[in-house]
Protein backbone atom coordinates (compact mmCIF):
# COMPACT_ATOMS: atom_id res chain seq x y z
CA UNK A 1 0.00 0.00 0.00
CA UNK A 2 2.99 2.39 1.12
CA UNK A 3 4.29 1.75 -2.20
CA UNK A 4 1.64 2.29 -4.18
CA UNK A 5 0.55 5.37 -2.13
CA UNK A 6 3.86 6.62 -3.77
CA UNK A 7 4.52 6.12 -6.62
CA UNK A 8 0.81 7.59 -7.50
CA UNK A 9 1.70 10.62 -5.45
CA UNK A 10 4.45 11.03 -7.61
CA UNK A 11 3.53 10.64 -10.84
CA UNK A 12 0.57 12.92 -10.27
CA UNK A 13 2.85 15.83 -8.89
CA UNK A 14 4.67 15.36 -12.12
CA UNK A 15 1.41 15.50 -14.56
CA UNK A 16 0.08 17.82 -12.15
CA UNK A 17 2.96 20.66 -11.87
CA UNK A 18 3.20 20.29 -15.63
CA UNK A 19 -0.56 20.91 -15.69
CA UNK A 20 -0.36 24.03 -13.50
CA UNK A 21 2.28 25.75 -15.53
CA UNK A 22 0.17 25.17 -18.77
CA UNK A 23 -3.31 26.62 -16.76
CA UNK A 24 -1.16 29.63 -15.54
CA UNK A 25 0.61 30.47 -18.93
CA UNK A 26 -2.96 30.45 -20.76
CA UNK A 27 -4.82 32.41 -18.27
CA UNK A 28 -6.67 34.39 -20.13
CA UNK A 29 -6.80 32.57 -23.27
CA UNK A 30 -10.65 31.78 -24.57
CA UNK A 31 -10.93 28.42 -25.18
CA UNK A 32 -8.24 26.93 -22.69
CA UNK A 33 -10.38 25.15 -20.20
CA UNK A 34 -11.76 22.92 -23.16
CA UNK A 35 -8.52 22.34 -24.44
CA UNK A 36 -6.76 21.30 -20.83
CA UNK A 37 -9.76 19.03 -20.61
CA UNK A 38 -9.19 17.31 -23.71
CA UNK A 39 -5.69 16.86 -23.19
CA UNK A 40 -6.38 15.20 -19.96
CA UNK A 41 -9.07 12.91 -20.94
CA UNK A 42 -6.61 12.00 -24.02
CA UNK A 43 -4.07 11.47 -21.66
CA UNK A 44 -6.13 9.28 -19.56
CA UNK A 45 -7.36 7.38 -22.24
CA UNK A 46 -3.75 6.12 -23.37
CA UNK A 47 -3.25 5.73 -19.87
CA UNK A 48 -5.77 3.10 -20.17
CA UNK A 49 -4.95 1.31 -23.32
CA UNK A 50 -1.37 0.73 -21.69
CA UNK A 51 -2.70 -0.66 -18.89
CA UNK A 52 -4.69 -3.07 -21.49
CA UNK A 53 -1.31 -4.00 -23.44
CA UNK A 54 0.95 -3.54 -20.11
CA UNK A 55 2.73 -7.12 -20.33
CA UNK A 56 3.08 -6.53 -24.14
CA UNK A 57 4.54 -3.09 -23.85
CA UNK A 58 7.20 -3.94 -21.71
CA UNK A 59 8.52 -6.97 -23.04
CA UNK A 60 8.29 -5.65 -26.47
CA UNK A 61 11.29 -4.83 -28.44
CA UNK A 62 13.41 -7.13 -25.97
CA UNK A 63 12.24 -5.47 -22.93
CA UNK A 64 12.68 -1.98 -23.46
CA UNK A 65 9.34 -1.12 -24.43
CA UNK A 66 8.58 1.06 -21.93
CA UNK A 67 12.05 2.78 -22.18
CA UNK A 68 10.85 3.74 -25.79
CA UNK A 69 7.20 4.42 -25.43
CA UNK A 70 8.07 6.92 -22.29
CA UNK A 71 10.73 8.78 -24.88
CA UNK A 72 8.29 8.84 -27.57
CA UNK A 73 5.53 10.48 -25.26
CA UNK A 74 8.54 12.67 -24.01
CA UNK A 75 9.84 13.91 -27.10
CA UNK A 76 6.11 14.76 -28.26
CA UNK A 77 5.51 16.79 -25.08
CA UNK A 78 9.19 18.58 -25.76
CA UNK A 79 8.17 19.70 -29.58
CA UNK A 80 4.88 21.40 -27.89
CA UNK A 81 6.73 23.23 -25.69
CA UNK A 82 9.31 24.33 -27.82
CA UNK A 83 6.30 25.41 -30.15
CA UNK A 84 4.42 27.07 -27.64
CA UNK A 85 6.89 28.98 -26.13
CA UNK A 86 7.98 30.06 -30.00
CA UNK A 87 4.77 31.29 -30.58
CA UNK A 88 4.05 33.19 -27.32
CA UNK A 89 7.07 34.84 -28.02
CA UNK A 90 5.39 36.77 -31.12
CA UNK A 91 2.21 37.17 -29.52
CA UNK A 92 2.61 36.75 -25.95
CA UNK A 93 2.31 40.69 -25.61
CA UNK A 94 -0.87 40.62 -27.35
CA UNK A 95 -2.61 38.17 -25.05
CA UNK A 96 -1.08 40.23 -21.90
CA UNK A 97 -3.28 42.88 -23.73
CA UNK A 98 -5.96 40.57 -23.52
CA UNK A 99 -6.00 40.78 -27.56
CA UNK A 100 -7.55 43.81 -28.73
CA UNK A 101 -10.43 41.52 -31.51
CA UNK A 102 -12.30 39.64 -29.79
CA UNK A 103 -12.30 37.64 -33.38
CA UNK A 104 -8.15 37.06 -32.83
CA UNK A 105 -8.44 36.59 -29.20
CA UNK A 106 -10.81 33.62 -29.86
CA UNK A 107 -8.30 32.32 -32.80
CA UNK A 108 -5.06 32.21 -30.93
CA UNK A 109 -6.76 31.13 -28.06
CA UNK A 110 -7.55 27.68 -29.49
CA UNK A 111 -4.23 27.76 -31.96
CA UNK A 112 -2.01 27.77 -28.37
CA UNK A 113 -4.49 26.08 -26.03
CA UNK A 114 -4.98 23.20 -28.97
CA UNK A 115 -1.15 22.59 -28.78
CA UNK A 116 -0.70 22.39 -25.00
CA UNK A 117 -3.45 20.32 -24.80
CA UNK A 118 -0.80 17.71 -26.28
CA UNK A 119 1.22 18.69 -23.43
CA UNK A 120 -1.18 17.76 -21.09
CA UNK A 121 -2.05 14.62 -22.79
CA UNK A 122 1.32 13.65 -23.20
CA UNK A 123 2.34 14.17 -19.68
CA UNK A 124 -0.83 12.25 -18.45
CA UNK A 125 0.04 9.66 -20.53
CA UNK A 126 3.64 9.27 -19.68
CA UNK A 127 2.80 9.47 -15.64
CA UNK A 128 -0.07 7.07 -15.84
CA UNK A 129 1.46 4.38 -18.15
CA UNK A 130 4.22 4.63 -15.84
CA UNK A 131 2.01 4.26 -12.31
CA UNK A 132 -0.27 1.46 -14.57
CA UNK A 133 2.89 -0.63 -15.09
CA UNK A 134 4.03 0.04 -11.85
CA UNK A 135 0.77 -1.67 -10.35
CA UNK A 136 0.91 -4.09 -12.87
CA UNK A 137 4.69 -5.42 -11.35
CA UNK A 138 3.50 -5.22 -8.06
CA UNK A 139 0.38 -7.34 -8.52
CA UNK A 140 2.52 -9.77 -10.59
CA UNK A 141 4.47 -9.96 -7.79
CA UNK A 142 1.78 -11.05 -5.72
CA UNK A 143 0.46 -7.90 -3.85
CA UNK A 144 -3.11 -7.79 -2.12
CA UNK A 145 -5.03 -5.53 -4.90
CA UNK A 146 -7.49 -4.04 -2.41
CA UNK A 147 -4.36 -2.35 -0.30
CA UNK A 148 -2.76 -1.16 -4.24
CA UNK A 149 -6.00 0.47 -5.08
CA UNK A 150 -6.08 2.14 -1.78
CA UNK A 151 -2.53 3.42 -1.40
CA UNK A 152 -3.07 4.64 -5.07
CA UNK A 153 -6.21 6.57 -4.61
CA UNK A 154 -4.57 8.31 -1.86
CA UNK A 155 -1.79 8.91 -3.40
CA UNK A 156 -3.86 10.63 -6.48
CA UNK A 157 -5.49 12.40 -4.22
CA UNK A 158 -2.65 14.13 -2.26
CA UNK A 159 -0.67 14.69 -5.29
CA UNK A 160 -3.56 16.58 -7.09
CA UNK A 161 -4.31 18.81 -3.65
CA UNK A 162 -0.46 19.57 -4.35
CA UNK A 163 -1.00 20.45 -7.50
CA UNK A 164 -3.78 22.95 -6.81
CA UNK A 165 -1.66 24.46 -4.75
CA UNK A 166 1.24 24.88 -7.47
CA UNK A 167 -1.16 26.46 -9.45
CA UNK A 168 -2.85 28.94 -6.89
CA UNK A 169 0.85 29.98 -6.52
CA UNK A 170 1.24 30.63 -10.20
CA UNK A 171 -2.03 32.08 -10.66
CA UNK A 172 -1.15 34.90 -8.60
CA UNK A 173 1.79 35.89 -10.67
CA UNK A 174 0.45 39.62 -12.26
CA UNK A 175 -0.86 38.99 -15.69
CA UNK A 176 2.44 41.27 -16.80
CA UNK A 177 4.78 38.99 -15.92
CA UNK A 178 2.83 35.67 -15.97
CA UNK A 179 4.27 34.79 -19.77
CA UNK A 180 7.63 35.54 -18.81
CA UNK A 181 7.73 33.37 -16.07
CA UNK A 182 5.56 30.37 -17.03
CA UNK A 183 7.90 30.96 -20.77
CA UNK A 184 10.72 30.77 -18.32
CA UNK A 185 9.56 27.98 -16.45
CA UNK A 186 8.01 26.03 -19.70
CA UNK A 187 11.81 26.24 -21.05
CA UNK A 188 13.70 24.51 -18.12
CA UNK A 189 10.49 22.19 -18.01
CA UNK A 190 11.37 20.96 -21.64
CA UNK A 191 14.83 20.74 -21.17
CA UNK A 192 14.41 18.53 -18.43
CA UNK A 193 12.05 15.95 -20.41
CA UNK A 194 14.47 16.52 -23.70
CA UNK A 195 17.05 15.17 -21.16
CA UNK A 196 14.51 12.23 -19.58
CA UNK A 197 13.73 11.03 -23.10
CA UNK A 198 17.67 10.85 -24.00
CA UNK A 199 18.08 8.81 -21.24
CA UNK A 200 15.18 6.72 -21.49
CA UNK A 201 16.59 5.98 -25.15
CA UNK A 202 19.98 5.23 -23.76
CA UNK A 203 18.43 2.74 -21.93
CA UNK A 204 16.64 0.98 -24.39
CA UNK A 205 20.10 0.97 -26.28
CA UNK A 206 18.87 3.51 -28.95
CA UNK A 207 21.46 5.76 -28.25
CA UNK A 208 25.06 4.42 -26.94
CA UNK A 209 28.26 6.56 -25.81
CA UNK A 210 28.28 9.50 -23.40
CA UNK A 211 27.46 7.83 -20.40
CA UNK A 212 29.74 9.27 -17.86
CA UNK A 213 28.17 10.69 -14.90
CA UNK A 214 28.38 14.06 -14.59
CA UNK A 215 28.36 14.34 -11.15
CA UNK A 216 26.59 12.90 -8.04
CA UNK A 217 24.28 15.02 -5.86
CA UNK A 218 22.49 12.15 -4.22
CA UNK A 219 24.20 12.81 -0.93
CA UNK A 220 23.01 16.82 -1.21
CA UNK A 221 19.44 16.57 -2.91
CA UNK A 222 18.59 12.59 -3.12
CA UNK A 223 16.37 12.46 -6.47
CA UNK A 224 13.84 10.10 -4.37
CA UNK A 225 13.38 12.35 -1.54
CA UNK A 226 10.60 15.07 -2.26
CA UNK A 227 12.55 18.10 -2.84
CA UNK A 228 13.87 15.42 -5.65
CA UNK A 229 10.87 14.88 -6.63
CA UNK A 230 9.94 17.95 -7.32
CA UNK A 231 12.87 19.23 -9.10
CA UNK A 232 12.64 16.23 -11.08
CA UNK A 233 8.96 17.63 -12.24
CA UNK A 234 10.06 20.82 -12.53
CA UNK A 235 13.24 21.13 -14.17
CA UNK A 236 14.63 17.25 -15.03
CA UNK A 237 16.75 17.28 -11.95
CA UNK A 238 18.73 14.15 -11.15
CA UNK A 239 21.69 13.58 -8.83
CA UNK A 240 23.71 11.17 -11.36
CA UNK A 241 22.98 12.78 -14.72
CA UNK A 242 25.26 11.74 -17.67
CA UNK A 243 27.03 13.34 -20.01
CA UNK A 244 24.37 12.51 -22.72
CA UNK A 245 21.58 14.15 -20.11
CA UNK A 246 23.78 17.43 -19.56
CA UNK A 247 24.36 17.91 -23.82
CA UNK A 248 20.08 17.24 -24.53
CA UNK A 249 19.46 19.45 -21.66
CA UNK A 250 21.98 22.77 -22.38
CA UNK A 251 20.81 22.25 -25.69
CA UNK A 252 17.44 21.93 -25.29
CA UNK A 253 17.77 25.27 -23.71
CA UNK A 254 19.82 27.32 -26.18
CA UNK A 255 17.74 26.10 -29.31
CA UNK A 256 14.28 27.31 -27.42
CA UNK A 257 15.82 30.74 -26.46
CA UNK A 258 17.48 31.30 -29.50
CA UNK A 259 14.02 30.35 -31.39
CA UNK A 260 12.03 32.82 -29.06
CA UNK A 261 14.68 35.67 -29.77
CA UNK A 262 14.73 35.24 -33.43
CA UNK A 263 10.70 35.03 -33.51
CA UNK A 264 10.50 37.81 -31.49
CA UNK A 265 12.27 40.33 -33.02
CA UNK A 266 10.32 39.02 -36.30
CA UNK A 267 7.55 40.54 -35.01
CA UNK A 268 9.29 43.54 -33.99
CA UNK A 269 10.59 44.00 -37.54
CA UNK A 270 6.71 42.90 -38.76
CA UNK A 271 5.55 46.14 -36.41
CA UNK A 272 7.67 48.14 -37.01
CA UNK A 273 6.92 47.57 -41.10
CA UNK A 274 3.50 47.59 -40.81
Amino acid sequence: MIGAFVIAFREVIEAGLIISIVLAATRGIPGRGRWVALGIVGGLAGAALVALFAEKISDAFEGAGQDLLNAAVLIVAVLMLVWHNTWMAAHGRELAGELRAAGEAVRSGQRTAAALALVVGAAILREGAELVLFLYGLVASGASGADLQAGALAGVGAGALLSGISYFGLAAIPSRYVFSVTSALIIFLAAGLAAQAAQFLSNAGIVTGLDQILWNSSGLIPENGWPGRVLHALVGYTDRPTALQGIVYVGTILVMVGLMQVTASSKRRALRTA
